[in-house]
């Protein structure tokens, strides 16, 4: 079986959103990396490394669960596993150009 690589990883979270902004989480800058480990027939792990747009985000526990169940769908993925993290910070500089013209900044 096919590894999988962390562009159709990222390809899929793309259909994952921050129900309070209309930008998929990776257009966001929120998923900081994806790491994969080999697991039993022929299948991977992925950790998915993420952060959130502020700390006190009140959809930090479905944005999680929502990546998970993502990732966990693919082709050859055992298990998903999300990290949430806070550093660095997430910042604006993050927004991919798309994720800034659907917002309306610059």
């Amino acid at each position: 079986m096919a590894t999988l690589t962390e562009d159709e990883v990222l390809n899929a979270l793309k259909q994952c959103y921050d129900p309070e902004i209309p930008v998929n989480i990776v257009d966001l800058g929120l998923i900081y990396g994806v790491r994969f480990d080999p697991a039993p027939e022929e299948k991977q792990d992925v950790t998915v490394e993420m952060t959130l747009t502020a700390q006190g985000c009140p959809s930090h526990v479905m944005i999680g669960e929502q990546v998970k169940a993502r990732v966990e769908q693919m082709p050859g993925v055992r298990n998903a596993t999300v990290n949430v993290v806070w550093t660095p910070p997430w910042t604006p500089e993050r927004l991919s150009p798309d994720a800034r013209k659907t917002l309306g900044i610059e």
